[in-house]
């Protein structure tokens, strides 16, 4: 059934905005399948109304003639095919950017979860990003210190790169990203000019941090250690909880990073962006993927991982012309230690370099980070 709220043009096949649909033939995990509908495009926004009269948002996921899969942010428990409309807004997702969002924390669709007041946007910007010239590109350089001087030393991390660090269950990966979080910054330069040496940099480093598939507890450990040890006014939190939809941790990380290209090349900010954990991220691809039936790659997960990986990772760098950097590191749980598992596996070959925490070295003398496993690829920097 179609409510007649827009005019479909049947010859050209396009939707007209604000078309609702009650053509739901299924539900599927995260994933509700549409028939008979008109001019879908492919990562296009819908809202979904259901019988209680309570609204969720999803994205267009597939396009198959007039069948539309489409992903559900908040969950499709409630959804059914008599009661459930759903409208077509011709729009793609897009998060609101502001200066104003550095020293908030926000849930993993972007909404602000810490009672402070709404931000007012200065753009909406779509969280799929926008591809960069390869041309434009500018070599890495100049450190961003982290104050653990296992890294600073050995593994120094330059502006615009993007290294990972492998963990396992277990092991300190929290503690060091909060710990990276209080400690870091930029190491200053001097330029000569007219004869006198001039500090260079001003006070323009922010972090953006976003946790996918946390549980409370360490949620609330990140929040705490912001606030008490006074780095939270130069962070942007996002958390997704464990609890939360799995769907919502697909978006969480490209939310946070357009944040951070905002802040980057629209601010002229040097941003730290630290993603945790990646392994969850990849878990909820692979749901999403089993729930479509897709033919299942190494170990359940499908076989585009390394190129939705790449969508993430390749959104660090630098920008010439542009003042500002994103630099990533993404923390990855390793399960079983294994580092030959897919995700650690696919995003070696994305990054550049890795800092390793081995479990046998932190348990035998208390320290963590394996320098024969890590290594950086930019010692020239």
């Amino acid at each position: 059934m179609v409510v007649a709220n827009g005019n479909v043009d049947m010859e050209e096949g396009t939707l007209e905005i604000g078309m609702e649909y009650r053509t739901v033939s299924g539900v599927a995990g995260p994933l509700v399948i549409l028939d008979k509908v008109k001019g879908p495009k492919y990562q296009e926004i819908v809202n979904i109304r259901l019988g209680d009269g309570t609204t969720r948002r999803g994205q267009v996921l597939e396009v198959d003639g007039e069948k539309a899969v489409v992903q559900v942010f908040e969950g499709t428990s409630g959804i059914d095919n008599k009661y459930t409309t759903v409208q077509f807004t011709g729009e793609v997702l897009k998060t609101p950017v502001s200066l104003d969002m550095l020293g908030r924390i926000f849930n993993g669709s972007g909404k602000p979860i810490d009672n402070g007041p709404p931000i007012l946007p200065e753009a909406y910007l779509d969280i799929s990003g926008s591809s960069i010239n390869p041309s434009e590109r500018t070599y890495p350089e100049e450190m961003i210190q982290t104050g653990i001087s296992t890294i600073d030393v050995m593994n120094s991390i330059a502006r615009g790169q993007k290294i990972p660090l492998f963990s396992a269950a277990g092991l300190p990966h929290n503690e060091i990203a909060a710990q990276i979080c209080r400690q870091a910054g930029l190491v200053k330069r001097k330029e000569k000019t007219d004869n006198i040496l001039e500090n260079a940099e001003e006070d323009n480093f922010a972090i953006v941090f976003a946790a996918m598939g946390v549980n409370m507890e360490t949620a609330q450990f990140f929040k705490r250690d912001f606030e008490e040890n006074g780095s939270m006014e130069r962070v942007t939190l996002f958390l997704n909880l464990a609890n939360d939809p799995t769907i919502e941790r697909i978006i969480t990380p490209r939310i946070a990073l357009t944040t951070a290209e905002y802040l980057a090349y629209e601010c002229g900010k040097h941003v730290l962006v630290i993603l945790t954990d990646m392994s969850s991220y990849a878990d909820a691809l692979r749901e999403v993927s089993a729930a479509r039936e897709e033919v299942p790659g190494r170990r359940g997960y499908p076989g585009y991982m390394y190129t939705d990986l790449a969508t993430i990772y390749e959104r660090a760098g630098r920008i010439e012309g542009r003042k500002g950097s994103i630099t990533q590191i993404p923390i990855l749980t390793m399960p079983n230690d294994d580092i030959t598992h897919p995700t650690p596996d696919l995003t070696g070959y994305i990054t550049e370099g890795q800092i390793y925490i081995d479990r046998q070295l932190h348990n035998r003398q208390g320290r963590y980070i394996h320098q024969l496993m890590s290594f950086p690829h930019f010692r020239g920097s």
